[in-house]
Order: structure tokens, then C-alpha cells, then sequence
């Protein structure tokens, strides 16, 4: 289930879900959002003109991988270090503004769904699923999922290994005090 997720590159996912999104009518940007930042921490309101869309893939991604997600965490999450000047730098959350209207915006076009029974937060429906399954794209170097295995080696076997190194190293040791001994 979620094991696609993992399979697929952020660094390409994101953005090419980010365009899907923006074909979405429920998700548009917010005229203050061009003239607020998005955190205690940042100086000056993102750049980017496609902030919205991209902050709201990350959100659906973290929201796949997680499960039930809350505002705070979700916080937590996008924030960072405030240069403090002199003083240490001192991590403060990003803010709660941009998160919550993107998981309204969700919720309208049917992705996302709140949850109040033993969690509280929000969680992807089905739809929202659907959708971000639906994404091709490359998917990261080096991941062999076949070659994963579910159960981890047996104790006895990471003992016999470890005795073994040992009495190689024991071994050496001899080696090297006959050697200068000689």
C-alpha cells in the first residue's frame, strides 16, 4: 500500500502532483498568501509562484505517509531555525495559516477527511489515494524492494557473527605481538 509511495522520488513527485493540483478548482491561492510568510522564522514571503500548489503536494505526501496528521504537526514539520543574529539560531514552527486553509481546500475537493474517533487530525480518503497513486514518476535509485525482508536475522545468527569477528581480531592480535616479538 504505502510501499509506493517510498518507491517514488520526491524531488519529481511533488512538483508533478503540485500540477495536477493546480487543474483542481477547489485549490487556489489565496490573494494574502502572496504577501504573508509562512513561518515565524523566514524573512520575507516565498518567491516561488507556485508556492501554494507545491506546500499543498508536500502536505497530501506527508498526510499518505503518516496517516493522521494534525495541524500542530504538520507545523512542526514545515518549520525551521530563526536567525536570531547574534544570539543562537532557535527552531521555531512555520505557520498554521497556510496549513489549515490547503487541508480546507482538501477536504472541498474530497481528499482529505477529518478524523475525531481515538485521533484527532485529518487523513486522505480514498480519492486522495487514488490521486496520488495515480502519479507516475521515476522512481528513486537504488531501491530494491524484493530484496527487503520483513523479518529481521535470527539473534543466534548476529551472535555467531560477532564471535566470529571477535576470534578473527584475537587472531591478528597474535599475529602482531609473535611479529614483534621476533
Amino acid at each position: 500500500m504505502a510501499k509506493t509511495i517510498f518507491a517514488k522520488d520526491p524531488v519529481t513527485f511533488i512538483p508533478a502532483l503540485a500540477t495536477v493540483l493546480k487543474g483542481i478548482e477547489e485549490f487556489q491561492t489565496p490573494e494574502w498568501a502572496l504577501f504573508v510568510k509562512s513561518g515565524m522564522s523566514r524573512e520575507r514571503p516565498p518567491a516561488e509562484l507556485d508556492f501554494w500548489y507545491t506546500r499543498a503536494a508536500s502536505i497530501l505526501r506527508q498526510l499518505y505517509i503518516k496517516g493522521v496528521v494534525g495541524v500542530g504537526k504538520l507545523r512542526t514539520r514545515y518549520g525551521s531555525r530563526k536567525d536570531r543574529g547574534g544570539r543562537p539560531d532557535k527552531f521555531k514552527k512555520s505557520g498554521g495559516k497556510i496549513i489549515r486553509v490547503i487541508l480546507q481546500q482538501a477536504e472541498r475537493a474530497g481528499l482529505v477527511e477529518k478524523v475525531t474517533k481515538l485521533q484527532h487530525g485529518r487523513r486522505l480518503t480514498e480519492k486522495g489515494r487514488e490521486l496520488l497513486d495515480s502519479i507516475e514518476v521515476a522512481e528513486k535509485a537504488g531501491l530494491n524492494f524484493e530484496e527487503i525482508t520483513s523479518k529481521p536475522a535470527p539473534v543466534e545468527d548476529i551472535q555467531a557473527a560477532n564471535l566470529e569477528e571477535a576470534e578473527n581480531a584475537a587472531e591478528v592480535k597474535e599475529e602482531e605481538v609473535v611479529e614483534d616479538g621476533e
